[in-house]
């Protein structure tokens, strides 16, 4: 395995939010410098806007104009966008948004090229970002179109629990077509493999949730339970997946039989992140299962109620950090063992 520092590269995101608070935060603590080296996609007027109001006199930036130029120990800052870009601070503006995708757009560059190792992206505004060249309803399906052929797959993730959607970003009344055999299968095989690849977990067991109340009561409320889920579950059970259910998503959570899975797929958004930000809201990390690059970001928004006044935890930005790291060498270690079948073997033995 590699001993090098990894090359961390961050997106600063929405310039009006919480984005540069939780960066600078984090890349306050020390720590950071012995695991990661840094590389900061945005801007350093608006870095420096944010660090006099946030108050803080003891964060310095190194400014580089391409990532190849990144000191080792320190926090380096590429500028992606206009200088006469103006903070307005809590407000959701198209120059925010602007300058959030161009950030994306030099960060994905330099991922794609390997000049960075991963990537971690601060909070966008949804809408404020939408133009010709950003049509995605978010980071997820940009990436996804952008380093991925295939498919991906939201995965939310805590030290409590991991948790897929299958309809992501869908409206609600958009979501019993999204909820497919095809798609339910789909989605398992991205999460069952980020499991062994990403998380070093070899025989995972994954809670499958219904999308009707009561998983449907036997068509009931409901067939999506008897004609696409159940259908799913069985024919990956075949092909050696261990995923169960389909459980109704109340008493799921209600009992805590979320903790004797090692992830949950859900079938919408708000079934999965509602309870998941329940339990985890500041530690929560956004993870891209299914790239062939690493993307985490902070599972929070822009908080643009809060941007500013230096009350924002940068807990679930700085995990977000750590995943992206730890999941760069789970990959390492999984090509490794991967090109040397008889380490897993021998290790079998000895445990």
């Amino acid at each position: 395995m590699k001993n090098t520092k990894i090359r961390v590269g961050i997106t600063h995101g929405d310039i009006n939010g919480i984005g540069y608070e939780v960066i600078i935060k984090t890349l306050m603590d020390e720590r950071m410098y012995e695991i990661c080296t840094p590389i900061i996609y945005g801007s350093p007027k608006v870095a420096a806007y944010h660090r006099k109001a946030l108050n803080i006199e003891t964060f310095s930036l190194n400014n580089i104009k391409e990532a190849q130029e990144a000191h080792p120990n320190r926090t380096n800052i590429i500028n992606c966008v206009d200088e006469n870009i103006k903070v307005e601070l809590g407000k959701s503006t198209s120059s925010a948004g602007e300058s959030a995708f161009k950030a994306l757009e030099a960060a994905v560059a330099d991922l794609e090229k390997g000049l960075i190792d991963v990537l971690v992206t601060a909070p966008i505004n949804k809408k404020n970002i939408q133009s010709k060249d950003f049509v995605f309803p978010g980071h997820t399906e940009y990436l996804e179109s952008k380093l991925n052929s295939g498919k991906s797959l939201m995965l939310l993730i805590s030290d409590k629990l991991r948790v897929g959607v299958v309809a992501g970003h869908v409206p609600i009344s958009k979501v019993p077509e999204v909820v497919s055999k095809e798609n339910i299968i789909s989605k398992l095989n991205i999460l069952n493999s980020s499991l062994q690849k990403d998380f070093g977990i070899r025989k995972p067991r994954i809670a499958v949730l219904s999308l009707n109340p009561h998983a449907g009561d036997d068509g009931l409320i409901g067939t999506e339970e008897i004609d696409e889920i159940i259908p799913a579950l069985e024919e990956v059970r075949e092909k050696g997946i261990m995923a169960l259910g389909p459980y109704p998503a109340d008493g799921f959570f209600g009992s805590s039989d979320y903790m004797k899975f090692d992830a949950i797929l859900a079938m919408y958004h708000d079934q999965g992140l509602a309870p998941f930000k329940a339990l985890a809201f500041d530690s929560g990390v956004n993870f891209t299962a299914g790239l062939s690059k690493i993307r985490t970001s902070p599972a929070h928004g822009t908080a643009y109620s809060i941007a500013g006044t230096n009350v924002a935890s940068e807990k679930s930005f700085q995990q977000a950090l750590y995943m992206a790291i730890d999941v760069f060498r789970n990959r390492e270690n999984f090509e490794e063992i991967s090109k040397n079948p008889m380490q897993t073997s021998e290790a079998s033995k000895n445990s």
